[in-house]
């Protein structure tokens, strides 16, 4: 049942192999991505059940908001939202969901997308830096689109513990949609194919192979 849709797509992988690379990312990115949808909210729900809540998490202050205010790369005020920013507790939540989650492309594109063989350490290190700098960077755009997002489903549209899920998951989307438009062009980087050595065997000649003649000469 499943063979002529192997040959297919192995048939297509030949053919266009950039194209067929990409389709490999993105169907695994969205099951990443479907994993964080699931695992923010838990994450979320433990936290929030702390006095992390209430601690504010406020750091990097860059610039001024619109109203004049101090803008923060990592902006997460005390208290729950969307009257407060989420606090310590939200900042923890989006990052462990975010770290587990990027764990497991790592692998999963580096051994099915990209089928990787050049060294496991040098591709993790450049990873995580790259990891680290897009974390920064999503960070920075979430705060003109967070609040906002919890303030419609919540407060505007009065959807309260359903508005909140629902604000949840467009923010991870959001997030993944950031990293997924920038991983790729980096894992095309860091993940390479390069060629196997072949171990050398005696090399023959006229008088016997190479060993042989050692052996008759010593």
């Amino acid at each position: 049942m499943f063979k002529p849709l192997i040959r297919m797509w192995r048939s297509f992988e030949e053919r266009r192999p950039n194209t067929a690379q990409f389709l490999v990312f993105f169907l695994l990115s969205n099951g990443v991505t479907a994993l964080q949808l699931a695992l923010m909210p838990l994450f979320k729900a433990i936290f929030n059940q702390t006095s992390l809540v209430d601690t504010s998490f406020q750091v990097w202050p860059v610039g001024s908001n619109v109203d004049g205010s101090q803008y923060y790369i990592f902006d997460y005020p005390a208290g729950e939202l969307p009257d407060g920013g989420g606090g310590l507790a939200y900042f923890l939540a989006v990052q462990i969901t975010i770290g587990i989650a990027q764990v497991i492309n790592f692998f999963l594109q580096r051994n099915i997308t990209f089928k990787a063989n050049n060294s496991v350490a040098k591709a993790a290190f450049w990873y995580v830096i790259a990891y680290i700098l897009i974390t920064i960077g999503a960070a920075a755009a979430q705060g003109f689109y967070k609040a906002p997002i919890y303030t419609l489903f919540m407060d505007t549209w009065d959807m309260g513990a359903t508005g909140q899920t629902i604000a949840d998951v467009i923010t991870m989307i959001i997030n993944s949609a950031i990293a997924f438009w920038i991983f790729f062009p980096i894992f095309k980087v860091i993940f390479k194919q390069v060629p196997e050595e072949v171990e050398a065997g005696p090399v023959e000649t006229e008088g016997g192979t190479s060993d042989e003649t050692r052996a008759l000469n010593g």
